[in-house]
């Protein structure tokens, strides 16, 4: 049974950071936007006029959140996930369809994407799930296939879509979690195994997604078809230079960068506000991952501890997938840019996250045992002495 804690102050300074990843994402989602909204829409102002209802619901939501006792969390962790899976199935069923892709739910204009909130869905299980095993998770039967299952069935929901960006997404955040609670290098390195090898093989099984590994490692060899995206998205970002062509001046906007308010913002914010603004935003994401690592660190309890580790390697892997594709680092993956891309229930979806995230920082500096990993596997288990499997 929980017992009441008082509430601490608000991390201000976590607060303070995504209302300016927010703040920028509306003004730059907006200069990337405009001219596709005027061309489509015949309205420049169509994108912006959504994004900015989704950022009033997402931020009613994370205050919601930051006022609840984060723990009420832990006995709704089973019913959210199942009505993420269930709203993945109905995308199936009766989901929108664009571009060949069936990804969201509603009706004309009005959509929502379930798979947004199934990250968080996913998050929330899991850490209430790792909890209660706790060491028994290192054995095959209680351990690794309860996970590989459950991680199984949404990836499998969402590649359905098809959408390999986000079921990677979520498998990252499930392999972090899963070693942050105590999981064995064995297992680790198996589980890191097998997903690369699946990441492979569905990277190589459809054309649009094998022409992104094309564009990655020889873009110049189709400037005009395959390598189009990667190479003028470096073009956008070589002309911003130092200090940038201006805000609203993006020439690359103009149909040169497909989809430049959602997957290529980046490019866009390096080419208007130049290296020293992009810079200024990949050390913003930092921070953020720095103080949600933090928060993990400070949580008075497992559930707490594993639900800040997952919150943050969310945010802070898609930021690293995103901005890593646009860069050529890595292959383009399709993810959108945390807070900076258009997509309102996405942008919903990760200020409710925060919002938790908030809320277990409240009562940091409460912790009634040491904080767990990131340790050593002996150290956890002199923590959590092995008992029964639950």
């Amino acid at each position: 049974m929980n017992t009441p804690i008082a509430p601490g102050r608000t991390d201000y300074p976590l607060l303070l950071l995504t209302a300016v990843l927010a703040i920028v994402g509306i003004i730059v989602m907006y200069s990337a936007s405009f001219v596709v909204a005027l061309v489509n829409h015949d309205d420049p102002h169509y994108f912006l006029t959504r994004q900015a209802m989704w950022a009033v619901l997402g931020t009613i939501l994370m205050v919601t959140a930051i006022r609840t006792d984060y723990r009420r969390w832990r006995t709704a962790a089973v019913p959210f996930l199942l009505v993420c899976i269930a709203a993945l199935v109905a995308v199936l069923v009766v989901g929108v369809e664009v571009n060949g892709a069936k990804r969201w739910l509603g009706v004309g204009p009005y959509t929502i994407q379930p798979s947004e909130f199934a990250k968080l869905g996913v998050v929330v299980y899991l850490a209430a799930w790792l909890e209660s095993k706790g060491p028994t998770i290192r054995s095959l039967e209680h351990g690794m296939l309860p996970f590989i299952f459950v991680i199984g069935v949404v990836g499998f929901l969402i590649m359905l879509q098809p959408n390999l960006g986000t079921t990677l997404v979520i498998v990252v955040i499930a392999g972090t979690m899963f070693w942050s609670a105590g999981a064995s290098s064995r297992q680790i390195v198996g589980l890191g195994a097998v997903a690369l090898m699946g990441v492979g093989l569905l990277a190589t099984t459809a054309t649009y997604r094998s022409d992104r590994l094309f564009a990655f490692f020889h873009p110049e060899g189709d400037p005009e078809g395959r390598g189009f995206q990667t190479l003028q998205s470096l073009i956008a970002i070589g002309n911003g230079g130092v200090t940038g062509l201006g805000l609203g001046a993006s020439r690359s906007k103009f149909f040169y960068i497909p989809e430049s308010h959602t997957d290529g913002v980046f490019a866009i914010l390096a080419e208007e506000a130049g290296l020293l603004a992009a810079a200024a935003v990949i050390m913003l994401f930092m921070l953020f991952m720095a103080r949600g690592f933090r928060v993990s660190r400070r949580s008075p309890d497992e559930f707490g501890r594993l639900v800040a580790v997952g919150i943050t390697t969310w945010i802070t892997a898609q930021a690293l997938l995103n901005i890593g594709g646009i860069m050529r680092v890595i292959p383009l993956t399709g993810v959108p840019l945390p807070f900076l891309s258009y997509g309102g229930n996405a942008l919903a979806a990760e200020l409710l996250a925060v919002g938790l995230l908030i809320s277990i920082s409240r009562q940091s500096g409460r912790r009634s045992f040491p904080a767990p990993r990131f340790s050593p596997p002996e150290e956890h288990q002199r923590r959590h002495p092995r008992g029964p499997a639950r």
